[in-house]
């Protein structure tokens, strides 16, 4: 009996699966004590040093979040082809390959890609909108929530009272603020929040709909995904239909 032929492709590198994990866990993280702050009421913590808490907890593994993200930004300008943003984002063909890509799917007989299929290009390109809106919207609502870098000085310095140190403000205590700038403050940073929960609610969405898409394409065209983000390689069934475009 023949053995059909295998196709190995060197896909992920390194820094690009460290920032996957990164990602994944912290992005975790910050969904769950987002959650248990969003319910705080409900789970029985009332107190501002819970409160306080559970901010600086949510801010910090924020602060890893961003960092690593950041990072990736960068090296989509520095990493292999499969991490560059060239690659990764959509081009103008893109309608047209993701037909056909859709169509062979029908047929039973799903086209090959070593990087990602058309359909996951525009999964990653959301993906990452979800996430730079997640960053920006945080670190704004860690400057003007509890004063945190790199917004905290701002809000603190607009806020405290004359002749008060704006280093010295405790969040959620008014005793020390210029109330009128303060509610001003609170007007500015309420957009913020609701753009911030709003789209990790739809972060969720996306994640669930990633690891279902990830087990089905893993059973039914297989390829490795999952042990790709572990080893970097995938295994192919035909030759990928994106290699001979790749740069």
């Amino acid at each position: 009996m023949q053995t059909k032929q295998l196709y190995e492709y060197n896909v992920w590198d390194l820094p690009t699966r460290l920032f996957h994990w990164i990602n994944f866990t912290s992005v975790i993280c910050l969904i769950f004590i987002g959650l248990v702050m969003l319910f705080k009421k409900e789970l029985g913590i009332e107190s501002v040093d819970a409160k306080i808490g559970l901010k600086v907890l949510h801010v910090s593994i924020g602060y890893i979040f961003v960092a690593n993200l950041t990072l990736r930004i960068l090296w989509g300008f520095f990493g292999n082809q499969y991490a560059r943003w060239r690659t990764l984002i959509p081009s103008g063909s893109h309608l047209e390959k993701a037909r056909i890509y859709i169509k062979s799917i029908k047929q039973g007989e799903p086209l090959q890609y070593s990087g990602h299929n058309p359909l996951g290009q525009l999964a990653v390109v959301i993906f990452f909108v979800c996430l730079i809106t997640m960053a920006i919207t945080g670190l704004i609502r860690a400057g003007t929530d509890i004063y945190y870098p790199p917004f905290g000085s701002i809000a603190a310095s607009y806020v405290a009272l004359p002749g008060v140190d704006p280093g010295s403000l405790v969040p959620y205590d008014k005793s020390a603020v210029d109330t009128e700038k303060y509610d001003a403050m609170k007007a500015f940073k309420k957009p913020f929040g609701s753009i911030h929960i709003y789209t990790s609610y739809l972060l969720m969405l996306l994640i669930v709909v990633h690891v279902a898409a990830v087990i089905r394409v893993e059973i039914k065209q297989g390829g490795g995904i999952i042990s790709a983000m572990f080893t970097g390689n995938k295994v192919l069934r035909d030759k990928a239909r994106d290699v001979d475009s790749q740069p």
